[in-house]
């Protein structure tokens, strides 16, 4: 009973042991609700560290995306929070992996959500970099670049991904064939 109590204050989760984590993580509370569930990729202590620091704009994005019918918000981006969280909508089709780059960012975490169809997402540490295609640029967040490794992972609309500073992916990959996707990011800041 002690680690049930312990995981619904505000302790610093960086001082709690993988079991711990990974107690709260399952028990989802986080979720506020939302019925779909994470990919097995998600850093669950970079989480569990960033959701105890700004509860308040995690619980606004799961709200966000429980609250919302997802597969009719108009192709545009959402103010959730103003700049702390925010939400683009997008529709595309899948590419080829030659024709897409890894991508990281430093200002906010993504939770990528496939709303309908289905990509791989390839998923690399950000330590892997062997290359840098484009440097960060601030006023977008984002930087592009090679990596070593990395996995290609499937989304659909039965999980989601959320990727930190430290989680370079390369989103928009077609699964055999190229296929329309529609696509919800909510970007949650950092600090």
């Amino acid at each position: 009973m002690a680690v049930l109590s312990a995981c619904s204050d505000n302790s610093d989760p960086s001082a709690w042991s993988t079991q711990k984590i990974d107690k709260w993580f399952e028990k989802g509370d986080w979720l506020n609700g939302w019925k779909v569930k994470p990919d097995e990729s998600i850093n669950r202590k970079a989480f569990a560290i960033s959701y105890f620091k700004n509860r308040e704009r995690w619980d606004k994005a799961f709200t966000f995306l429980k609250n919302s019918d997802l597969s009719v918000l108009e192709l545009k981006r959402y103010d959730i929070d103003d700049d702390n969280v925010y939400a683009p909508v997008s529709e595309y089709l899948t590419k080829n992996e030659a024709d897409a780059r890894y991508e990281a960012h430093q200002k906010y975490i993504d939770i990528q959500y496939v709303v309908s169809g289905k990509e791989l997402i390839g998923i690399a540490p950000v330590s892997q970099k062997n290359e840098v295609l484009e440097p960060y640029d601030a006023t977008k967040d984002i930087e592009f670049l090679n990596v070593s490794g990395g996995e290609n992972r499937t989304a659909m609309p039965d999980r989601f991904f959320i990727f930190f500073p430290d989680d370079a992916h390369r989103p928009g990959l077609k699964d055999g064939e190229s296929s329309p996707v529609r696509k919800v990011v909510v970007k949650v800041k950092v600090d």
